[in-house]
C-alpha cells in the first residue's frame, strides 16, 4: 500500500445536487438546537455533563474504557483505587475536555490554526500514554494504522510521508478560511482531511472530532461551541472508518460526506432531546429543592450539581459559595428528599460521594 497522498482543496467533484436534502436537514437541524442554545442563561454549567460524556465517547473510540460515571467517581475522590490502566483512561478524558475548554478560550484570541491545534494536542497528550508521542510536534516519522504489531506491508492506513504534511496542512487552513458553496459540506471535508493527513504520531482522531463543535462555532453555524458528535461516530463506529478509508481508497469523497451530513442531522436531534431533558429537569429543581432544603441558598444550590453530579461534600461547599454550616443542611434535605443518593458513605478520611442520578440518566442514555 501506498502512503495517501491529500487532494488539494477545494474539491472540484462534489455531487452537490446529490447533498442537498441533507444539507437542508443538517442546517434545520443545527438551527434549531442553536435556538435552544441561545435559550439557556447558563449553557456552560447545565451541559457541563454532556460536554463530559463528549470527551468519554471520543475518547472510546480510540480505545479507552472508562465509563461517564468512572470519570465523574475519579474526581469527585482521586484517592479511590483504580487500576493504573484505568487512571491513564480517565486522564485521557479529562485532557479531552481541559482541551475543548482551552480552544474556546483561544479562540477569543486567534482565528483557529495549526499552532491552535497544536497547543490543543499538546494538552490532550500530558500525561497519558501518548506523552512519548511528541505532544503538540508535527509528525517526522512515517507511521501508519494497523493493528499492533502488524508490519506497515499490511497497514490499514498509510497517511501521507512527512514530507507532504506541513504543505497539506496549510492548504486546510486555507481552505478552513475561505467560503464553500455550504459550510457543512465543507465541515465535512476538512474533518475527513484533517485525519487523513494524520499530522500528529497520535490523538488524531480525537483533535479531528474535537474540531467539528469549533468549526461550527468559528463559522457562526452555532453562538457556542457546545456540540457532541461523538455518540454518533461511536455508535456506527466501522461505517466511520470504513467511509474515510473509502475517501482515500477509492476518492469516495461524496460517500464521506453523506454520510457526516447524516450523523450532524441524527447528533443535533440528540443534543436537542438531551438540552431539552437537562432544561426540564433544571426547571423541576428549581421548585423541587428549595422545597426540600427551605434555604436561601437553593439556586447556588442547584448550579452546582448540574456542573458536577457526583461530588463530595468539601468540593459542594467550595463550588457552591454556600457556608458550611447551611450546606450541610442543604445536603441533608437533599438526600432526604432523594434528590441526591448516597454512594458511598464517608468513613474516615474517606468523604461521603453524592451522587445526582436523574441529570447522570439523562447524559448516559442513547438514541443509538
Amino acid at each position: 500500500m501506498e502512503p495517501y497522498t491529500p487532494r488539494t482543496l477545494p474539491l472540484d467533484d462534489i455531487d452537490w445536487m446529490a447533498h442537498i436534502s441533507r444539507i437542508g436537514k443538517a442546517n434545520a437541524a443545527l438551527a434549531r438546537y442553536d435556538g435552544l442554545l441561545q435559550g439557556i442563561i447558563n449553557p456552560e454549567i447545565l451541559l457541563s455533563p454532556l460536554t463530559i460524556r463528549e470527551a468519554v465517547l471520543s475518547s472510546r473510540i480510540e480505545g479507552t474504557q472508562a465509563s461517564l460515571e468512572e470519570v465523574l467517581q475519579y474526581e469527585a475522590d482521586q484517592s479511590h483505587k483504580i487500576t493504573s490502566e484505568k487512571r491513564l483512561d480517565i486522564q485521557e478524558i479529562i485532557n479531552y475536555r481541559t482541551a475543548m475548554r482551552a480552544a474556546v478560550e483561544d479562540l477569543g484570541r486567534r482565528p483557529i490554526c495549526t499552532n491552535m491545534i497544536r497547543d490543543l494536542h499538546r494538552i490532550l497528550l500530558t500525561s497519558v500514554r501518548g506523552r512519548d508521542r511528541e505532544p503538540g510536534e508535527i509528525r517526522r516519522i512515517q507511521n501508519y494504522i494497523a493493528p499492533y504489531g502488524t508490519p506497515i506491508e499490511r497497514a490499514t492506513f498509510i497517511p501521507p510521508p512527512p514530507n507532504l504534511v506541513l504543505d497539506a496542512l496549510t492548504n486546510w487552513e486555507n481552505y478552513l478560511h475561505s467560503e464553500e458553496r455550504d459550510p457543512l459540506v465543507q465541515l465535512a471535508v476538512l474533518k475527513a482531511q484533517f485525519e487523513l493527513i494524520h499530522p500528529f504520531r497520535d490523538g488524531n482522531g480525537r483533535i479531528g472530532r474535537m474540531l467539528v463543535p469549533i468549526i461550527l462555532y468559528n463559522k457562526k453555524i452555532l453562538s457556542t461551541p457546545m456540540f457532541y458528535i461523538s455518540a454518533y461516530l461511536e455508535a456506527h463506529r466501522e461505517v466511520y472508518y470504513d467511509r474515510l478509508l473509502a475517501v482515500s481508497r477509492e476518492n469516495d469523497w461524496n460517500g464521506w460526506i453523506g454520510f457526516f451530513l447524516q450523523a450532524l442531522i441524527e447528533q443535533a436531534t440528540e443534543n436537542n432531546q438531551k438540552a431539552t431533558a437537562i432544561i426540564e429537569l433544571y426547571e423541576k429543581m428549581k421548585k423541587e429543592v428549595p422545597e426540600a432544603t427551605h434555604s436561601q441558598y437553593a439556586v447556588q444550590a442547584i448550579d452546582t450539581l448540574f456542573s458536577r453530579p457526583i461530588f463530595k461534600s468539601a468540593d459542594f461547599i467550595a463550588e457552591s459559595g454556600i457556608p458550611k454550616p447551611s450546606a450541610h443542611r442543604v445536603l441533608r434535605g437533599l438526600t432526604e428528599a432523594d434528590i441526591l443518593t448516597v454512594s458511598r458513605e464517608g468513613k474516615g478520611k474517606s468523604p461521603t460521594i453524592y451522587r445526582f442520578s436523574r441529570l447522570i440518566a439523562i447524559t448516559e442514555s442513547s438514541n443509538w
